[in-house]
């Protein structure tokens, strides 16, 4: 068969979701989306890594422990700047376009995200001791809950910051850009305080009061960007300022060059946020702005598109599952000992080419996952008094599993 009879299929499927996309549709937005979606399995799958005890059990590694070279490829792969951009963007026209009250508005924006979390999480309480009764380490048990409760710490965030909505949208309303700038300078003393002279006198939990606002920031943006207060001239400000600032953090003030966390680090950069994330973030929004339109007419190529728009559909899928792709390997894997890539420590030159290899195998694990996890993002079907009963257990099942993910059981 010819490689252009076996491209057939996919191109008529690729016209058909063209072409029952409606005109108004912002693809440019749709495609920041799904590039900020795919960036956080491309990251954690690179830049994590496994070692094996004696026992077999598995242990988070970093191979940014032993290449700090690497730490660029963090600036890359560090998105979410980009994510809570363009959440904030589509969130300022769906507030625009809604018909009901605000508090109908946020709890369907609410329901869309909590649905699949506790999907995810109910779903490991009930195969965790499965697990462990056949065989697995608690070593391992323990690394990978931890492994997928850390990116569903964004969910909470962005919960937070939906609701913000309103207020933001009046910010924006009023201040145009300029909103997000109280945010930025809110990071930018409580860092100074964490960080600079007092340090040694400053809580520790002061550090925690970055959160809101260092991830708010770009959000904002996004708000004011959807409410068309910024335009090509903020945009290259944005993009200006924040390279400047970021290249000032690390050039003169010494910030951890990794946007994500070291094993053994004194110092992170993204939990909670830092001043350099909010640099990041800022740069990435101007650029993701002035690159729009260009954007939009790569993506009216239905090739292009129908990517987009099947990432898009299964987002938050994406987000809860990629972590449990990589353990559906590194798991049994353990089980056979040290695999280059996979279970052996990440090291060496060689572990980071063999991890490249290891990539499409994650990559397909998660699609089949998602043909049965895909479930979760839709509403329920059955009456009311079922769904609230299933609601009910799925809550006390993922209350469970996150007792166990964070160590206190």
């Amino acid at each position: 068969m010819s490689a252009s009879a076996t491209l057939a299929p996919l191109r008529k499927a690729a016209a058909r979701i063209d072409g029952r996309t409606p005109a108004h549709r912002d693809r440019a937005i749709d495609g920041l989306r799904a590039l900020a979606l795919l960036a956080v399995p491309t990251g954690h799958w690179l830049l994590g890594g496994f070692t094996l005890d004696s026992d077999g059990g598995l242990h988070n590694a970093s191979p940014l422990s032993a290449f700090g070279g690497l730490a660029p490829a963090s600036w890359v792969l560090q998105m979410l700047g980009i994510f809570f951009l363009v959440g904030g963007y589509a969130s300022a026209l769906s507030f625009r376009r809604r018909t009901g009250s605000t508090g109908a508005w946020l709890k369907g924006r609410v329901v869309r995200l909590g649905r699949p979390v506790l999907g995810v999480s109910a779903v490991w309480a009930l195969a965790a001791p499965v697990l462990y009764a056949a065989g697995v380490p608690e070593a391992s048990l323990r690394t990978g809950a931890t492994l997928v409760v850390q990116p569903l710490w964004f969910v909470g965030v962005y919960v937070v910051v939906t609701a913000l909505t309103p207020y933001c949208v009046r910010a924006a309303r009023r201040l145009g850009g300029w909103a997000a700038a109280p945010l930025l300078g809110s990071v930018a003393v409580v860092d100074f305080l964490r960080y600079g002279p007092l340090a040694d006198s400053v809580p520790s939990w002061l550090a925690l009061v970055n959160i809101l606002p260092g991830w708010l920031f770009a959000y904002q943006l996004g708000v004011s960007w959807g409410e068309r207060r910024i335009g090509r001239r903020g945009a290259w400000l944005l993009l200006a300022g924040g390279t400047l600032l970021f290249a000032a953090l690390l050039a003169v003030f010494h910030y951890p060059a990794s946007m994500v966390g070291v094993p053994g680090a004194a110092r992170t950069n993204s939990h909670p946020p830092s001043l350099l994330v909010v640099a990041l973030a800022s740069a990435q929004s101007g650029a993701a702005i002035l690159l729009r339109d260009r954007l939009a007419r790569l993506l009216a190529r239905p090739a292009l598109w129908a990517p987009v728009v099947v990432i898009n559909l299964s987002a938050m899928t994406i987000l809860c599952w990629h972590q449990t792709a990589m353990l559906a390997a590194a798991v049994p894997g353990s089980f056979a000992g040290e695999l280059a890539g996979l279970t052996t420590a990440p090291d060496s030159l060689g572990w980071i080419g063999a991890r490249l290899a290891w990539m499409p195998v994650f990559a397909a694990l998660l699609v089949a996952l998602a043909r049965h996890a895909r479930r979760f993002e839709a509403p329920p079907r059955e009456g009311r008094r079922a769904s609230a009963l299933r609601r009910t257990v799925a809550g006390l099942l993922a209350a469970g599993f996150a007792v166990f993910a964070l160590g206190l059981a």
